[in-house]
C-alpha cells in the first residue's frame, strides 16, 4: 500500500495539537517514517518546540496502558491514550444493557473522573 502524504499532511494540518503530539509520541512505533516527518513539520510551524514533545511523552507514558505486544490501549470513544480499563454495560443504541463487557478510556472519557 502507498503512504499518500498530501492527504497526511493535510490531515496533519486539520487535527490537533494534542492528536500530533500523541501521534509522534505513543503511537510512533505504528507511524511510517515519512508521516513523521511531515507531522514534525506540522509541529514546527505551530511553534511546539522539541521540548514541549518530550514533556507530553513523559506525561502520557506515565499513565497509559500496554497491550501484551508492548503497543498503547486506544480508548474505546477517541484515539487517545486509554489511561484506565473498567467494566461496563455494552448497550444496543446506548440505551439497552445486553452483557457487561471490559472498556479501555482516556482521560477525557474515564466515568471515574473528576
Amino acid at each position: 500500500m502507498r503512504l499518500d502524504l498530501r492527504a497526511v499532511a493535510e490531515n496533519a494540518r486539520r487535527a490537533e495539537t494534542t492528536e500530533l503530539l500523541d501521534r509522534v509520541t505513543v503511537y510512533r512505533d505504528d507511524m511510517e517514517p515519512a508521516a513523521l516527518d511531515l507531522i514534525e513539520g506540522e509541529l514546527a510551524r505551530r511553534g511546539v518546540e522539541p521540548d514541549a514533545i518530550r514533556d507530553h511523552h513523559r506525561l502520557r507514558r506515565e499513565r497509559l496502558i500496554r497491550d501484551a505486544d508492548g503497543s498503547c490501549v486506544r480508548c474505546e470513544f477517541c484515539d487517545q491514550p486509554a489511561v484506565r480499563l473498567g467494566r461496563s454495560w455494552h448497550r444496543i443504541g446506548g440505551i439497552i444493557p445486553v452483557f457487561r463487557r471490559s472498556f479501555a478510556y482516556c482521560e477525557d472519557h474515564d466515568p471515574t473522573a473528576e
